[in-house]
């Protein structure tokens, strides 16, 4: 049977179709073709770019940090190695996944890298975890094909081996923040990038950090790297020698370390920071690891105030060791003699307010050393009302209190010198005759910081010189060479009638040495020690006097001493404060007493006689006039 012809209707339907398919087949060329000159000649140069940037890599490679040094350079921070885990978006096509497999390998926290990811910006990717152990290492990279954009990147980590002792001096790093960022972006710093916060790391800045290098590397589908094109060697940063003896750091810091206060410690004759403590303190260690949101809002919160560095932020009414001040401005004043007598019966009234000493039935008739020696409140209360306050704060003022000594540590407080001016500004009132008083003997509105108490115990041993407080003394190339050097620099003369400096240093020799001296128990075997005692009270106590072991702890009295050595002939000085320690006497004055031996006993191990061996050293010999 012969197939049948197609009828004129089935060729016009199946030319209809062939029509139809061509055309299809037409547009299916044409979008391909516009799509390939889209690509190709519109978008060409970007997608070329974008092809090259999987495939070539710039990494930048950080400059290890300069180390740190005591006076004996014996090393106090260096740079170790340390793995970080980071992310990059570009390598990766499923965020979660990835996400969540790594936080399972290194029992890390899924949301908290999700988050990190989510406020990252720019293609340098984003730290997940710093610092991690040796295990996480290997499991991330044993698994690099099942975690895309997750890579192990090595650095050089900051690690202080003082730990907590020096905190507040050396200071720590952190990721530098968005104000940070637009301010040194000229230096070439980056986002992610460390910086230092605080203490030497941060005013020390410029010369510890270095220049960054980088590199150019090819890497493949996964991320991984495949070779080095190119390479920038990064400059290590420049080391630092410091003014700070370690061993007497060590010392100062035992002897707070289970108390809230400081120490600070300088040279007589030069400003020098021989150590400077406050506690309590942290551990730098943990903001080189890398705190959580979680450890760091503990650390910010707690009641203690660890961050706070007391030595030089703290804003304390100095009690009777600003009596110092208080003598030599009426001496100098002329006010009163060394030998006039004044009477204290226990209290002294002022208008319709009574004072109290600090001796219920007073001390009788004092001159000024009697005064000095037994802290007799009465007496300076007499003074007080005929120097005035603006006197008072003139003098005080020429000792350096009332502004910031110049220490090279960011937040240093000035504390306050109150006069009948400020309170007129500050409050809009006049100043009050009962209030003198009270900031002659180191309370009211008065507020120091414990490194201006040390200076003014420097001043007041070298006869005069306020020099600012310094603790950077070299800067050193990679390869030791002394590129910068620095010194002790005046910052004012304190002009004092010999007769009269000798008169107050008399005293302070007593208040350690005589019968009835308040800091006996700063008495050495070993050197003389001159000094002065304070009680500064927290809040005013109206009515009978109760004793500050049975107040609460928080409105307990704060302890000072501050004091220097030899007596005769001095070398340092020291100012000690334990907040609501009680009394002066009783608490700061045997741990400065702690500080000076350990001091002398150090300088006696490193003398040497001609024959090699360990002489005495002569600490009390000659000196400055004691009256």
């Amino acid at each position: 049977m012969l197939p049948r012809r197609p009828t004129s209707r089935t060729l016009t339907e199946f030319r209809g179709r062939i029509r139809i398919l061509g055309l299809l087949i037409l547009l299916i060329f044409a979008f391909l073709t516009y799509r390939l000159w889209t690509l190709q000649i519109l978008q060409g140069k970007r997608y070329t770019v974008m092809s090259e940037h999987n495939r070539i890599r710039l990494e930048p490679v950080p400059a290890v940090r300069g180390m740190v040094f005591d006076r004996k350079h014996r090393l106090l921070i260096n740079s170790r190695p340390s793995f970080d885990v980071r992310y990059l978006a570009n390598d990766s096509q499923d965020r979660e996944t990835t996400l969540r497999r790594l936080a399972d390998m290194v029992e890390g926290d899924e949301e908290r890298f999700l988050e990190a990811v989510h406020h990252s910006k720019g293609p340098r990717g984003v730290t997940l975890i710093r610092d991690v152990d040796w295990p996480s290492v290997v499991a991330v990279e044993t698994h690099r094909l099942d975690l895309p954009g997750v890579y192990v990147s090595v650095r050089a980590r900051r690690s202080y081996l003082t730990d907590e002792m020096t905190a507040h001096v050396l200071g720590y790093l952190g990721e530098i923040n968005t104000e940070q960022l637009q301010q040194f972006r000229r230096r070439g710093y980056r986002r992610g990038d460390e910086i230092g916060q605080a203490g030497l790391e941060k005013r020390w800045e410029r010369h510890l950090a270095g220049r960054s290098g980088g590199e150019k590397v090819e890497v493949d589908a996964t991320g991984r790297k495949v070779r080095v094109i190119d390479r920038i060697k990064a400059t290590p940063g420049h080391n630092v020698v410091l003014t700070l003896d370690m061993d007497i750091q060590q010392v100062a810091y035992r002897a707070l370390k289970d108390k809230e206060g400081a120490i600070v410690v300088l040279d007589v004759d030069t400003g020098a920071v021989l150590a400077l403590v406050s506690t309590p303190a942290f551990d730098p260690n943990s903001f080189a690891r890398g705190m959580t949101p979680g450890e760091w809002h503990q650390l910010a919160d707690d009641d203690e105030t660890p961050l706070h560095n007391r030595a030089l932020q703290g804003h304390f009414p100095p009690g009777s060791t600003f009596k110092i001040v208080t003598a030599l401005a009426a001496l100098q004043e002329g006010v009163i003699s060394p030998d006039q007598r004044l009477f204290c019966n226990g209290s002294y009234q002022v208008g319709n307010r009574v004072l109290r000493d600090w001796k219920k039935y007073g001390h009788g008739h004092v001159a000024m050393h009697q005064a000095l020696v037994q802290s007799c409140d009465v007496y300076f209360y007499q003074l007080a009302q005929r120097l005035g306050v603006d006197k008072i704060a003139k003098h005080a003022r020429r000792f350096g209190f009332g502004a910031p000594t110049g220490i090279e540590i960011d937040g240093e407080s000035g504390g306050l010198v109150p006069d009948r001016a400020w309170k007129r500004r500050r409050f809009g009132v006049r100043w009050y005759p009962g209030e003198t008083p009270l900031v002659a003997i180191g309370q009211g509105y008065l507020g120091v910081t414990p490194l201006q108490m040390a200076s003014l115990a420097a001043t007041v041993a070298n006869g005069g010189t306020v020099y600012r407080p310094w603790f950077v003394k070299q800067v050193l190339s990679p390869d030791g060479e002394v590129m910068e050097e620095y010194g002790p620099v005046r910052t004012g003369t304190v002009k004092l009638q010999e007769e009269n400096l000798a008169v107050v240093r008399k005293a302070l020799f007593d208040v350690v040495h005589g019968r009835k001296g308040t800091g006996k128990r700063a008495r050495s075997d070993i050197v003389e020690i001159a000094g002065k005692t304070g009680t500064a009270q927290v809040v005013e106590m109206r009515g009978e006097a109760v004793k500050s072991e049975d107040l609460p702890y928080v409105v307990r009295d704060h302890a000072w001493f501050v004091a220097y050595a030899p007596a005769r002939n001095a070398e340092i000085a020291v100012a000690t404060l334990v907040e609501h320690g009680g009394h002066g006497g009783a608490t700061a004055a045997p741990i400065t007493r702690e500080i000076i031996e350990a001091y002398f006993r150090l300088q006696e191990d490193e003398v040497e006689d001609p024959e090699g061996t360990h002489g005495p050293l002569a600490v009390s010999t000659g000196g400055r006039p004691q009256g």
